[in-house]
């Protein structure tokens, strides 16, 4: 397959195994801690201050893929939650044993996502855009492009730019949308490439214009590579059917889900909090959290409306687990049978090797043990 040739050549896989092999090596973890505390704590008092661990959260944020603190309200948000864990919401200082605790649990975590969805890191530099461009396939797929694209009045730049959004990572092109690639990337090759035909926009000069403007997009990827995130989940409620078939994991879930439901003086909760509660027990499901996937998005809110979920009842709590775990079989169903696949695809802004700091040292460290 096309796309697996492309995924083998320049790309390493992130799978959670070196993470759980430093955890899981004490005498190595506890050296890789020693060493990051004290490089982190500056004034040598034994503790490490907010501003002395907002180094670890950056590292932590680069290895878990997020742009830099500051360029996004989303990302900003996970770098809270992150130092968050390791002050416990409050200013104080944290000691080494409580840096070496958070920092355990957090890499774990990613270990475990990992594992469940493995990343892959590509290395973009312009090849695979020009073996794409040689294949007999391309042409084909360009023109079909061309059909696909409805622009009034269009320029060719309009034409073109709308071809390149329909490019993947498995035919060589990083995520157009991505603003650093469009100001990087597109915008300087739309404008070194010495302007388009003023007459009306045909097909045969499209597929010209449009392979010109992709070799140099190529030569630029070849200057400056791009290192690009690529994942891919598919939701077909497996993840569900496990759950709901280990009644003890099921009861835990529910139970964590029904701490954060408000109940009146009866006992009772509202079925409004179905979706806070849905939420919460996502992750113990397969499932992403909502507002993240359109199209699983559509699936939750058909089973929210079969059980009138949104109709604002009190309820007692048996009944509200109850209406829970059939909106869950109700959405394992619909999966089943047609199964939501969703790829994704983050721009990497710094070079794989020094994106994060926090975990070149696990990697030596374990080599150099043999671990």
């Amino acid at each position: 397959m096309e796309k697996q040739s492309v995924m083998k050549k320049k790309s390493e896989v992130l799978d959670g195994s070196d993470i759980m092999k430093l955890v899981g090596n004490d005498k190595v973890f506890s050296n890789f801690v020693d060493h990051k505390f004290e490089e982190l704590d500056k004034d040598s008092d034994g503790k490490l201050s907010v501003k002395e661990l907002q180094p670890a959260v950056a590292d932590i944020g680069a290895a878990l893929g997020l742009p830099a603190q500051g360029t996004s309200p989303d990302s900003d948000h996970i770098y809270s939650e992150v130092l968050n864990e390791f002050t416990h919401g409050k200013q104080e200082k944290v000691s080494k044993s409580e840096f070496k605790e958070v920092l355990s649990d957090i890499l774990l975590g990613m270990a475990a996502g990992l594992k469940r969805d493995p990343i892959v890191i590509l290395r973009m530099d312009g090849e695979d855009l020009l073996e794409y461009l040689k294949s007999p396939s391309s042409e084909p797929e360009i023109l079909s492009f061309f059909s696909e694209i409805d622009v009034p009045d269009g320029s060719y730049q309009d034409y073109i730019i709308r071809a390149l959004e329909k490019l993947t990572v498995e035919q060589g092109m990083p995520p157009v949308s991505d603003s650093w690639v469009r100001s990087n990337v597109i915008e300087p090759a739309l404008q070194s490439c010495g302007g388009f035909p003023e007459q009306p926009v045909s097909q045969e000069t499209f597929l010209v214009e449009f392979k010109r403007i992709a070799e140099i997009i190529a030569k630029l990827l070849k200057e400056q590579p791009v290192i690009v995130a690529h994942s891919e989940n598919t939701f077909d409620g497996s993840g569900i059917k496990r759950l709901l078939s280990n009644k003890f994991e099921l009861e835990k879930s529910l139970e964590s889900a029904l701490k954060n439901v408000p109940k009146d003086r009866h006992g009772k909760m509202s079925k409004e909090y179905l979706r806070v509660a849905l939420d919460i027990v996502a992750p113990a499901a397969g499932l992403p959290p909502l507002g993240a996937v359109d199209q699983m998005d559509k699936i939750i809110y058909e089973a929210f409306k079969m059980f009138d979920a949104d109709d604002g009842k009190l309820v007692k709590e048996e009944e509200f687990k109850k209406i829970l775990t059939e909106i869950l079989g109700s959405v394992m169903l619909q999966l089943e049978g047609n199964p939501v696949s969703v790829s994704t695809n983050s721009v990497v802004h710094e070079p794989l090797a020094s994106s994060s700091s926090l975990l070149q040292a696990p990697s030596a460290e374990c080599t150099n043990n043999g671990a």
